[in-house]
């Protein structure tokens, strides 16, 4: 009744200022305290779980004892907190209030019946705010553990700048302890060397030319191959060779030999003479020689160089049909070869026109039907073997006819001297 009497005399009036916002604090009370209410309820149920705490305590380890003090501490402050904010609010009211004195002569009854009131209701504020100050610090404690127990601990991020850095020195590094450690191993001088491409050589001579040694290291015959490539030519049977890695440790060598054009006959021995214009120092055995191949009857080492490379211009066919060459120089060319056809033909050609001349037996070839004399030193012009050697039988004929009549008239000059001597002798015996 006292409340309605105190609102009377306010209902006919319209309300200042300071009385809509102390009605207006007076809801947001009525309605914290309802909530209080709820709050109360649902801290009688987690005091219950909370009961249990203590008998989980003793399995607790000191960090989580630990962590539970720092929350209830935390819980306390958060306590104290509001409280600070409760009182600043007031003090701001009393402020509003000091700053309007003509509303405060207004409500000077409306505050003193309030006044009263809250008189008889701050005993009971102040215990309702200690028991929900408890209740939300223990609240605070169960839910902090929960959200803890859930939530990981968030690492802080590297920039990638950084990551990029240490990457950039860190595989460099990394690389190089490898490949020191790899050269100190003898993983790092394996090497599986195969030789391909050999006819007259071996692979132990290809090996020897090449100045690869066990010792080397694997890396540095990858970076230097080329080079020891090179070095295999330093054998006069090699013509190219290349060398080939394969991972890991496989090493190829692929040569090729020059070819044998010739053989250069010695009495029964057979020297072969390489495309190349060397002559090999070491014959070859008889079983091992083709059934047709070209002889040279000289070795002058510049001589054959000459007949090599003339011979390079020479189409196979017509080197196969060669059976042997030789020396046969006259007044006017000194360099004149004689070729003996495996056909019985003979060619005469000088050997600096060799390349140039020759191909044209091909062409003449078909035109003979007997073994024929070609003769290239001046001209080409061809002739019948017969015939020539009936013309050598003949003037050897007449040759030893003409050697018989001037031994006759050498004998017939001395039997002449020897009546003449004797005749003398005698005339000077008989005038004694």
């Amino acid at each position: 009744m006292s409340k309605d009497k105190k609102q009377e005399p306010t209902q006919g009036k319209e309300l200042s200022e300071w009385q809509k916002r102390n009605q207006e604090y007076l809801q947001k009370k009525a309605e914290e305290e309802a909530q209080l209410a709820k709050e109360k309820v649902q801290a009688d149920t987690n005091k219950k779980e909370v009961a249990k705490a203590p008998e989980e305590e003793n399995t607790l380890s000191e960090w989580q004892k630990q962590n539970r003090e720092y929350l209830r501490k935390k819980a306390e402050e958060e306590t104290k907190e509001e409280q600070e904010s409760d009182l600043s609010e007031d003090t701001e009211e009393e402020e509003d209030s000091d700053s309007n004195p003509e509303e405060q002569k207004e409500s000077a009854e409306d505050q003193s019946s309030l006044e009263n009131e809250e008189e008889t209701t701050e005993p009971e504020l102040v215990e309702e705010e200690g028991e929900k100050s408890d209740e939300k610090s223990e609240e605070t404690k169960v839910e902090e553990k929960r959200s803890k127990s859930k939530k990981k601990i968030a690492k802080p991020s590297i920039p990638s700048v950084h990551i990029w850095r240490a990457v950039t020195i860190l595989i460099p590094s990394l690389l190089v302890l490898f490949f020191s450690i790899y050269l100190l191993t003898p993983f790092s001088t394996l090497k599986n060397i195969e030789v391909t491409g050999t006819v007259e050589t071996n692979a132990d001579q290809i090996k020897e030319a090449s100045g690869i040694r066990d010792s080397d290291y694997t890396f540095g015959l990858l970076l230097n191959k080329d080079k020891h490539a090179e070095m295999i030519k330093s054998n006069h049977w090699i013509e190219s060779a290349s060398i080939h890695y394969q991972f890991p440790t496989n090493f190829t060598i692929q040569v090729k030999e020059y070819g044998i054009v010739a053989y250069y006959v010695s009495g029964e021995d057979h020297y072969p003479i390489l495309s190349s214009g060397t002559v090999e120092t070491s014959p070859v055995s008889l079983v091992s020689l083709p059934e047709t191949y070209m002889s040279v009857l000289f070795n002058d080492e510049q001589q054959v160089k000459t007949l090599i490379e003339q011979l390079a211009e020479v189409s196979p066919e017509i080197k196969q049909a060669i059976k042997t060459i030789e020396l046969a120089p006259t007044s006017v060319t000194s360099d004149l070869l004689k070729i003996t056809m495996y056909d019985t033909d003979e060619i005469l050609v000088p050997l600096s026109e060799l390349g140039k001349k020759l191909p044209y037996y091909s062409k003449i070839k078909p035109q003979l039907t007997v073994p024929s004399g070609i003769d290239m030193e001046v001209g080409i012009y061809s002739y019948s073997l017969t015939d020539k050697a009936l013309e050598e039988a003949r003037i050897k004929a007449k040759e030893e006819e003409k050697k018989k009549q001037e031994e006759e008239k050498k004998k017939q000059e001395e039997q002449g001297n020897q009546t003449q001597s004797q005749n003398q002798t005698t005339q000077q015996s008989q005038s004694r």
